[in-house]
């Protein structure tokens, strides 16, 4: 079948679900516009350039003031991940900024002995939130997820330190990790695995608190029980820590009465009125901030706390629908990639890069062909997730200062460590099989030409230049953004672009040499369908990455823990956007392949945009 001009009819849809994504997501964010939306940069008392969102409901004014409230996300997050709480506080009348962390999105990187200073950021937000003049001073409340809520924790702290008729924080949410149940001034970040000599008390004064603790969170909510074992989170309501809580910071040894979750508790404290809660949501760690459940906890508790504005039902929420536009922006952005790859083909710069005929299958394995092509995928499977969980030890400690951001590099020394095996994997098959059974490697595309591979990247860096376009044009006018979940692409400061070059060459040895192998080895007939080959490409693609997850979480569910416990549980939690990234890379890659009998264009392509994603959606650490 030859190759010749179509119209781009692919293309031109792909930048109309784009546009659609950007007036829906902003539309819905701004309630119908009757939501104000501002991207603020400011310069803190901190001396660190910190980024929010600000929400500014329609009629807010000096004279009809509004509560506040300061969201956060969790570590390597950003602000918009804060957006379902955004969205449903903005419209029920609430002024809310969402905090880029410092380190994290647009704000800046600080030394990690700054973290706590000032809440990271969140307690220089409160004080910006104070100085607006339609917001109430005396209803500002904070939340966040995770790290938010620890920044939540250090901002109480650092509000301590005023008198108490000067203090700014009215009301604290705590979203997916423990409060501060005693007067130990150290760390909150396991207080409930503190040791017993601390005495309980109550850290948060006059202020109103509640606790959203996931039965099935990875890090918190657990304790130390008799015999040293570990209460699990999903039994936390029943411990003492959590009763202490729900008693106003009560020595456990003198509760007489056992306090359960989603019952507010009040209670008069140095003569005001002050509210505890505790829910418990039947949720794993990340879906604390993709649940509907956690978000009408979360409005009824600020309904509680301080008083919505505008009476709307806490079940009644359109987050879902700024989700919906965000992903098809999310789908937008990976179609333009392929088609507008498909037009530059067309043009008389790269049309040397398209094939005269279009690459088909080859024939099914057979024998010998057939225990190649299963052994390679199987081998190749096993390694990945071994090798995943073998390396995140070894790269925490062993991470050059060079590369600033801890995540990335660990993925990154995994995918080098991956494309090394699937070249030997690729080399022993072409020398005891592949070679004897007619793999021609300059016909596959395996071997190109220098004046091919310089046309390669030219246009590789034309694509990504111009999806990215996409990204920008969508945070400049509509301050909006392609996502979902933990899946994001996001506009981004200049300066990720450095470090995005320390990091796309674990990438590119990744990415090019899986194409390589789906593409040039594996293309072969799996069936009556072609389409069959490409979905088993993706299956085994992230078949480690999907193992992984299921052994960790049927075995938390089951016994109440998660089951490898030889690594962080955060690098569980690193596997949801691979299960989709991993994946879709055979997906991407055999799509420019069959018009290009190219593996190194998709590969590139795609390499540069993992890069990408990966280093403006995480911890920039100095």
């Amino acid at each position: 079948m030859k190759n010749g001009k179509r119209t781009p009819k692919y293309l031109i849809l792909s930048l109309v679900l784009a546009l659609i994504s950007m007036v829906g997501a902003y539309f819905v964010q701004t309630s119908g516009t009757d939501v104000e939306v501002k991207d603020l940069r400011w310069e803190t008392p901190s001396g660190h350039l910190m980024s929010a969102l600000l929400f500014k409901p329609e009629g807010v004014s000096e004279e009809s003031k509004a509560p506040g409230v300061v969201t956060s996300h969790g570590w390597y997050n950003n602000r918009e991940m804060q957006d379902l709480n955004n969205v449903e506080l903005a419209r029920r009348g609430y002024v809310v900024i969402s905090i880029d962390m410092y380190g994290h999105g647009n704000s800046d990187p600080v030394e990690p002995a700054e973290w706590p200073n000032r809440g990271t950021g969140m307690y220089d937000a409160v004080e910006l939130m104070a100085d607006l003049p339609y917001v109430d001073r005396d209803k500002i409340g904070v939340t966040g997820h995770s790290n938010g809520a620890r920044a939540a924790n250090w901002s109480v702290l650092e509000d301590n330190k005023k008198p108490e008729e000067e203090r700014l924080i009215s009301t604290v949410l705590l979203v997916a990790n423990d409060a501060m149940y005693t007067n130990d001034p150290g760390e909150p970040l396991y207080w409930s695995m503190r040791n017993d000599d601390q005495e309980y008390t109550n850290m948060y004064g006059t202020r109103d608190v509640g606790i959203i603790a996931a039965k099935y969170d990875e890090f918190f909510f657990r304790s130390i029980g008799e015999a040293g074992s570990v209460t699990p989170p999903r039994d936390y309501i029943d411990t003492k820590y959590a009763q202490s809580f729900l008693h106003f910071g009560m020595d456990p040894s003198e509760v007489n009465e056992e306090r359960d979750s989603y019952t507010v508790y009040k209670q008069e404290v140095n003569g005001e009125e002050a509210m505890r809660i505790i829910y418990n949501p039947n949720q794993i760690h990340p879906w604390n901030h993709f649940s509907q459940s956690v978000v009408t906890s979360l409005l009824n508790y600020f309904d509680e706390s301080i008083g919505s504005p505008k009476e709307i039902d806490s079940s009644n929420q359109i987050w879902q629908w700024k989700v919906f536009f965000n992903f098809l922006g999310l789908v937008a952005f990976f179609m333009f990639v392929v088609s507008f790859t498909k037009a530059m083909l067309n043009t008389s710069v790269f049309s040397s890069l398209k094939a005269n005929e279009t690459a088909v299958a080859g024939p099914a394995p057979r024998g010998v062909g057939k225990a190649w092509f299963w052994g390679g995928l199987i081998v190749s499977a096993l390694i990945s997730g071994w090798s995943y969980l073998a390396l995140f030890t070894w790269s925490a400690t062993n991470r050059p200062e060079f590369f600033p951001q801890a995540p990335v590099y660990y993925i990154g020394v995994w995918s080098a460590v991956m494309g090394v095996v699937t070249l030997v994997i690729l080399f022993v098959s072409y020398i005891f099989f592949s070679k004897k059974d007619g793999l021609d490697l300059r016909a596959s595309g395996v071997i190109i030409n220098l004046r091919t591979l310089w046309k390669t990247i030219l246009l590789s860096l034309l694509v990504t230049t111009s999806a990215f376009g996409l990204v920008f044009i969508a945070d400049y006018f509509f301050t909006t953004d392609f996502r979902i979940w933990v899946l994001t692409i996001k506009a981004f400061t200049p300066d990720k672009l450095l470090i995005a070059l320390k990091y796309v060459p674990f990438f590119l040895l990744f990415y090019v040499t899986n194409s390589i192998a789906v593409n040039c080895f594996n293309y072969v007939s799996n069936g009556k369908k072609e389409w069959l080959n490409t979905a088993l490409m993706a299956l085994f693609n992230g078949l480690s990455a999907i193992v992984i997850v299921a052994i960790q979480y049927t075995h938390f569910f089951i016994e109440g823990d998660v089951f490898f416990t030889n690594i962080s549980n955060i690098a569980g939690i690193w596997l949801f956007p691979i299960i989709v990234i991993i994946p879709l890379a055979a997906i991407i890659t055999r799509k420019i392949y069959r018009v290009t009998k190219n593996p190194y264009l998709g590969g590139i392509i795609y390499a540069i945009i993992v890069t990408v994603m990966m280093v403006s959606n995480t911890l920039t650490q100095l």
